[in-house]
């Protein structure tokens, strides 16, 4: 048997059997004999992400068997992902029932697993293996999932040479046309006529000049209650002044993913009629060096009207949120949810796999992480720690954007954010890294979306759907 015979274009789907460690001997005492010679003449015994294609008496494939380990208690798109990145090109259908949680998640493992990001490369992509949608999968869910994954997977692989402050600000103009949304924008030196003199400070040193990037939508009939959604739109982040090393800026086309996962949140709850006004904001910038950088000592204006004092220009995230989080905290919204790849701290405290989550509400924080973990999309509460929201004092501004001390640098950004966001009664902050930084079946090292189907399923439950 050739497996690279077999294409997904075969009309009639394969079997597949996806099976616990433990049920695996019960299982394989109902299949035929052939079956059972075959399977242990290979030693599958339904270990986690491996999988075995049983044949038939002419060599083609009959079914398809895969493991999910030993105490597995559910199924996750993370094992749907990685049974799918290990069989051959063909399209699956599940042979045992499982539940509709369940089967949404196989479905869009698969789908997620499909992601190929072939910009640049001259060969075409290999193809994937395909799953028959589950008849009680939700299935608009899937479609809608895979294709926000894909986008902000896209757009965050793009190198910033291809991807910068102009090109993000063109994707949020091209998710408003589809939707009927409006789309404001301040550049360059509107920047400072409009009082948002951080964005500016941060962004003016590079060749494409800074821009906050605003869109408005209303569901049809109008809605009670607004949402903002704010994400960190560094499309290369070089440290500033405070240069980063090479090593320290090998990822940096990934400093955006923030807005990413903000503006791939936005068009999803627009395309299933979230019931609330959605206000997208994203601080569009390139950190860069040069006659004009922003420096060290720096005293910059704000929108809040706080003045703040440069104490690392590579702390730039937290200074274009500050301007864009005051921005929000104005429109009398009942919930701001920012996403931003913030601090090297969270990813030193939790791992790149585990982005971190504040908020001053505790009741609100738990309800997210939640549903993190009801879509295996995981984050970490942490602490809002008010006691160390002196140590970003300064002798010459209201605060400086970064603390003497070299610990809890997450919690000093967090409340660093927090000054900025007085008026509005709910406030989340989710500190991602956005990158998957090793190579593992069903998840290639390049973007990883954090927080986006966590953030889907909580607006959803909160706000309602419209479809």
């Amino acid at each position: 048997m050739n497996a690279d015979e077999e294409t997904v274009n075969d009309a009639t789907p394969v079997p597949l059997w996806i099976l616990r460690a433990e049920a695996f001997d019960a299982w394989l005492a109902t299949q035929p004999e052939r079956s059972r010679r075959w399977l242990r003449a290979h030693g599958f015994a339904a270990a986690r992400d491996r999988v075995a294609l049983i044949p038939d008496e002419s060599g083609a494939v009959a079914a398809a068997v895969a493991g999910l380990g030993r105490g597995s208690a559910g199924v996750s798109l993370w094992n749907a992902a990685a049974i799918a990145d290990r069989l051959p090109p063909r399209r699956y259908a599940l042979a045992q029932a499982w539940s509709a949680s369940e089967a949404t998640q196989l479905a869009l493992g698969f789908a997620y697993a499909a992601y190929r990001f072939s910009r640049y490369r001259r060969e075409p992509a290999a193809q994937a293996a395909e799953l028959e949608p589950p008849a009680n999968a939700e299935i608009d869910f899937v479609a809608r999932a895979a294709e926000a994954l894909a986008l902000a997977r896209d757009w965050i692989n793009t190198p910033a040479a291809d991807f910068g402050p102009g090109e993000l600000a063109a994707a949020v103009r091209g998710v408003a046309k589809e939707h009927g949304a409006r789309v404001r924008e301040w550049v360059g030196d509107e920047l400072l006529a409009a009082g948002f003199a951080a964005i500016h400070a941060v962004g003016r040193a590079a060749g494409v000049p800074p821009r906050l990037v605003e869109l408005r939508w209303t569901p049809p009939g109008g809605a009670a209650r607004k949402l903002v959604l704010v994400g960190k739109g560094v499309c290369f982040d070089s440290g500033g002044l405070d240069l980063k090393t090479g090593a320290g800026m090998a990822l940096m086309k990934k400093d955006m993913g923030g807005a990413a996962v903000a503006l791939a949140l936005a068009r999803w709850l627009m395309r299933a009629g979230l019931q609330a006004e959605i206000v997208l904001l994203i601080p569009a910038v390139e950190n860069a060096i040069g006659g004009r950088a922003y420096r060290p000592g720096d005293v910059l204006a704000t929108h809040k009207g706080l003045t703040v004092e440069v104490g690392n220009t590579d702390a730039e995230g937290r200074l274009v949120l500050c301007d864009a989080l005051s921005v929000a905290d104005a429109e009398g919204a009942d919930l701001i949810l920012d996403f931003a790849t913030l601090t090297g701290a969270a990813r030193v405290a939790l791992g790149p796999e585990l982005p971190a989550l504040f908020g001053g509400d505790p009741g609100l924080v738990a309800e997210f992480a939640a549903a993190g973990d009801a879509e295996h999309d995981p984050l970490w509460p942490m602490p809002l720690w008010a006691p160390y929201a002196e140590e970003l004092a300064s002798k010459v501004a209201d605060l400086a954007n970064v603390a003497n001390s070299s610990f809890a640098g997450a919690i000093f950004a967090a409340l660093f954010l927090q000054r900025f966001v007085t008026a509005t009664p709910h406030w989340l902050h989710v500190d991602l890294y956005a990158w998957n930084p090793r190579e593992r079946p069903g998840r290639p090292i390049g973007a990883e979306p954090q927080a986006l189907r966590a953030a889907f399923r909580f607006l959803a439950g909160r706000y309602g759907l419209g479809d």
